[in-house]
């Protein structure tokens, strides 16, 4: 285990809730590390816990071997390192972004900082700020792999587990995307479930246990689909996508006996009738991937 005293300074660029957390990692692991935000006295207590308050972005980029950004976008990303005299300072360091946004601008930036002599790892945050400098914390990353193998041992100061996806940088923004949408489509499909049930006069803490119930039964579900989508089987024997539009068509008439807005499952009834028209009725529920990703 790599100790602080021969790990690389590091430099946290955005002090937002998540990057405060990131930045106190690196401090309480022992790391020389340099914070700065573009709106100044976001840095709490960071100061007082031993982080170096860097008055410009040049100034804390030039301080570190390592630099870590977490902002809320790309477009607030490119609006600090794209900065002219900000690049000249990135050069010959690495950036690993742990800002969220979309596989292609995670391409372009790596693109970028390649043109200018800079170290790109591209990354992102699978569990909520709290959890940083836990064991339940989760991040994914993608790039060059021998910067990954390089700056991990840093990266494990911020605790939980760090998975390398690949070199092609676009793959940690892909896994980020894809589980987010499954993430806050359960979360409508459970804030929807919660107003049927209280219109019916159940409340969400009766319902709330049998909800997670559901939750269990996916995990298997979700390997045995990932099997069917990646060898074009779609199977429909546990349940055939004729039967599940049923069942979505009860869910929609329950819903819009109670005025409540039934937009979101009438538009999944919809993705299953439209497997059905074209032919694969017996299928499951995976042909809609298949039929989604048509061109």
């Amino acid at each position: 285990m790599s100790t602080a005293v021969n790990l690389p300074a590091v430099t946290v660029l955005g002090l937002g809730p998540m990057g405060r957390s990131l930045a106190g990692a690196f401090v309480k692991a022992g790391l020389r590390t340099t914070v700065w935000n573009r709106t100044p006295g976001r840095e709490g207590d960071l100061a007082e816990r031993g982080a170096v308050v860097a008055a410009t972005a040049e100034e804390a980029v030039a301080a570190s071997e390592l630099i870590v950004i977490c902002v809320v976008n790309y477009d607030a990303s490119d609006g600090i390192l794209r900065r002219e005299e900000v690049t000249r300072a990135l050069k010959g360091r690495t950036v690993v972004s742990l800002t969220a946004d979309t596989p292609a601008r995670a391409r372009d930036t790596a693109e970028w900082a390649a043109a200018h002599g800079i170290g790109y790892l591209d990354g992102a945050i699978m569990t909520p700020a709290p959890s940083i400098g836990t064991p339940e914390a989760v991040f994914l990353h993608s790039g060059p792999r021998d910067l990954y193998a390089r700056y991990l041992p840093a990266l494990e100061a911020l605790g939980g587990t760090h998975t390398h996806l690949g070199e092609e940088t676009g793959r940690a923004a892909t896994f980020d995307i894809a589980l987010l949408d499954i993430f806050w489509t359960a979360m409508a499909g459970y804030a929807h479930a919660v107003a049927i049930a209280r219109a019916e006069g159940v409340t969400a803490g009766e319902l709330a246990p049998f909800a997670q119930g559901i939750a269990t039964i996916l995990p298997p579900l979700f390997e045995e689909f990932a099997r069917d989508a990646d060898d074009g089987t779609y199977s429909g024997e546990i349940n055939p996508i004729t039967s599940a539009a049923s069942t979505m068509s009860h869910v929609v008439a329950v819903s819009e006996s109670h005025g409540i807005d039934a937009g979101v499952m009438r538009s999944v009834e919809g993705l299953a009738r439209r497997v059905i028209g074209l032919g694969h009725g017996g299928d499951g529920f995976m042909r809609v991937a298949e039929m989604l990703g048509r061109h």
